[in-house]
């Protein structure tokens, strides 16, 4: 998959010099030629040309492709009630990942709906927040590339018709097969679950029907709605990614409708078995910050030390992607291998294949951070060599 960004002005020289230059395999120090858009040369040195800017020695690595960030609905509902302008907040959403180095995302939309018999009722709203994405994306508001992700709950009652509004032109490129049913996967210990909608402000009694009504959706719907999003998905030219396997038995069946990402299998078991049967494995940025999942579920750095982890996503903190990819590098002593996890694991799963490493002939993505403090700290975001 490339792409043209519409709109955008032709992109003109850079030179970024005396940096610690991230490849596929190694750091070296040296410098990056940019030209229209698309890098031209790497050279190794600490020689700074006339008219480069100086990274005086701090790190300059693709630009990072995130994969699966709830970011966008944060900016679209800022506090409990309260509904922001979409334009606004696309618009935040993506300033946001451009100061945190993030230059290409997939947007994650929930699709599938649940809107009678439960006080816990959530509405249909990712074809109009898609729409605005990309119309904003052809008007040149946007800093960053922006693709969509299609979070397909089984558990609901209205995915098929939903999923039905979305065509090719809509730059749908991973459709995620989702189940919340209680009692299975992310909740199979329900009280997670009833931790989680204590923010609906529900009763005991509420909950309890909720949960009831929720189980009764996922027996009905749930094999239906998922060939109906697996064939959605090859309709739409997406990739199919499963989310919070659990068991062996999740993984079988998710390498039976061809699979390509499994999103943060929740158990060792599962991610060894995602290996086995060649699917990715994207585990949360946050996990990897917080030392653990915040739900009790396998930590990110247990599949990292056992050759089990791929790729990251910063999921609901934007920030996180940057600092999970630094401190897994740093943890195996290889800083390359850590970004990888952000550049390089993600466009390949996600088959772009115009970016994602500092070769010539890929866009000039990038972005430049210094490792001086407790944090990584970007430096500057370069999208198609034009700083943003």
């Amino acid at each position: 998959m490339t792409e043209i960004d519409p709109g955008s002005l032709p992109a003109g020289d850079l030179i970024l010099a005396n940096a610690r230059v991230v490849l596929p395999d190694e750091v070296l120090t040296g410098t990056v030629s940019v030209k229209d858009g698309v890098i031209v040369a790497v050279d190794t040195g600490t020689r700074v040309p006339t008219g480069a800017l100086d990274c005086a020695g701090d790190f300059l690595a693709p630009g990072l492709i995130e994969l699966h960030t709830d970011n966008l609905e944060r900016h679209m509902q800022p506090r409990p009630g309260v509904a922001w302008p979409e334009a606004a907040a696309v618009v935040a959403h993506d300033a946001e990942l451009a100061g945190t180095g993030i230059t290409t995302v997939f947007d994650a939309l929930r699709v599938g709906s649940v809107t009678t018999r439960t006080k816990a009722k959530y509405t249909k709203y990712a074809r109009d927040i898609s729409r605005r994405i990309l119309e904003l994306r052809a008007a040149g508001a946007l800093r960053i590339s922006h693709f969509i992700h299609l979070r397909a709950e089984m558990c609901s009652e209205t995915l098929e018709e939903e999923m039905a509004e979305f065509t090719p032109e809509d730059r749908i490129g991973i459709v995620s097969v989702m189940d919340h049913t209680p009692g299975q996967r992310q909740f199979t210990d329900v009280s997670q679950l009833r931790t989680y909608l204590k923010k609906f402000g529900l009763s005991s009694e509420d909950m309890d029907e909720h949960i009831a009504f929720q189980q009764e959706l996922g027996a009905a719907n749930g094999p239906r709605h998922e060939a109906v999003a697996v064939q959605r998905a090859r309709d739409l030219g997406a990739i199919v990614a499963s989310h919070d396997d659990t068991t062996e038995l999740h993984v079988a069946r998710s390498a039976e409708i061809n699979v390509n990402l499994a999103e943060f299998p929740t158990t060792l078991d599962a991610a060894i078995a995602c290996r086995k049967h060649g699917i990715s494995v994207m585990m949360g940025a946050p996990n990897v910050l917080r030392g653990g999942s915040h739900s009790g579920n396998v930590a990110a750095h247990e599949l990292w030390e056992n050759d089990l982890l791929d790729i990251l996503s910063s999921d609901y903190v934007p920030a996180s992607l940057l600092c999970g990819a630094v401190q897994l590098g740093q943890a195996a002593g290889n800083v390359a291998r850590g970004i990888a996890t952000v550049t390089a694991a993600p466009a390949r799963a996600a088959r772009l294949t115009d970016r994602g490493t500092i070769e010539i002939g890929k866009r000039a993505d990038l972005v430049r951070f210094s490792t001086d403090h407790d944090v990584p700290v970007t430096r500057g975001t370069w999208v198609r060599g034009h700083r943003v």
